[in-house]
């Protein structure tokens, strides 16, 4: 859509945007709390999952004020439905303040919109709660149409912009399926990165004696380049700091360390072969 184009080139919104992402980053700081909300615990970003439950108790709000008798069910709901806001704000702001320009313009709407939708349900529910029934289902019909377009611009965001997916897993599927050399065993250095490409994709090799672990090169967050990162920690617990967004991964096995990924980095089978290094898609 040509409006959504125009959205996500509208530069003009930058300078909100670079406000709230410097706010975002000064006051969520500890490394716990990042990884946290951002979902490693998890195994994908925690923000879509905590949206669930305000877009599920509004949803069912809606449906009972449809329905004769249930004011009280429907007041519940929406009680419920505002007061589980702050932790999906929460986790959606620390998300969207290391995303691309572009991404962080759609993402700037998003949140208004759902800004607008919680500000209307608050309405509502004051209203319910001072017997003002009537006006307190025109506000609750009207935060579920904003709602509605912040879950739309939300879906533009993951489904057309990629935001919150790993963006490195596509990269398996152009692997060789069957075993490739990428060099022999001695022309790799001990304990230190190296970048292999097998085809067209880059690959992060790392060397321990004779053993080599293999991952996608480019960073499933960003696609940062891996290979000019950082290497952290020894032996087992040896990673590989991104150097875009300090994404943490442990080489041994892609598990993610520190966000802001949330998801672990894919990684290749490896072997050696007549002193030769070679791997293949998993």
């Amino acid at each position: 859509m040509q409006t959504l184009t125009r959205l996500q080139e509208a530069r003009s919104l930058d300078p909100v945007s670079d406000k709230l992402q410097a706010a975002v980053t000064k006051v969520v700081r500890p490394q716990r709390l990042r990884d946290l909300l951002q979902g490693i615990w998890l195994g994908h970003p925690l923000h879509p999952a905590l949206v669930q439950v305000p877009i599920g108790a509004f949803l069912s709000a809606a449906v009972l004020d449809l329905m004769p008798g249930r004011r009280r069910a429907a007041t519940t709901l929406i009680a419920v439905g505002t007061g589980s806001v702050a932790p999906a704000v929460a986790a959606g702001l620390l998300d969207w303040s290391q995303m691309t320009p572009d991404r962080r313009r759609v993402g700037l709407v998003h949140a208004a919109a759902n800004t607008v939708a919680v500000g209307l349900y608050a309405a509502s529910l004051v209203a319910r709660l001072n017997g003002r029934d009537g006006r307190g289902r025109l506000l609750g019909f009207a935060g579920l149409s904003a709602a509605g377009l912040g879950a739309f611009l939300g879906g533009h965001l993951s489904f057309a912009q990629g935001a919150g997916t790993n963006q490195a897993v596509p990269e398996l599927a152009r692997v060789p399926a069957d075993w490739t050399a990428v060099g022999s065993l001695a022309s790799l250095p001990d304990r230190k990165p190296t970048v292999r490409t097998v085809g067209d994709v880059p690959v992060l090799l790392y060397r321990t004696g004779d053993r080599v672990c293999a991952l996608i090169e480019r960073c499933g967050h960003e696609t940062g380049p891996l290979g000019e990162g950082d290497i952290v920690g020894e032996g087992p617990d040896a990673c590989v700091v991104c150097p875009w967004h300090g994404s943490t991964f442990r080489l041994a096995d892609g598990a993610v360390v520190h966000g802001p990924a949330a998801s672990d980095q894919p990684t290749l089978p490896t072997r050696v072969r007549d002193g030769m290094v070679e791997l293949r898609q998993p």
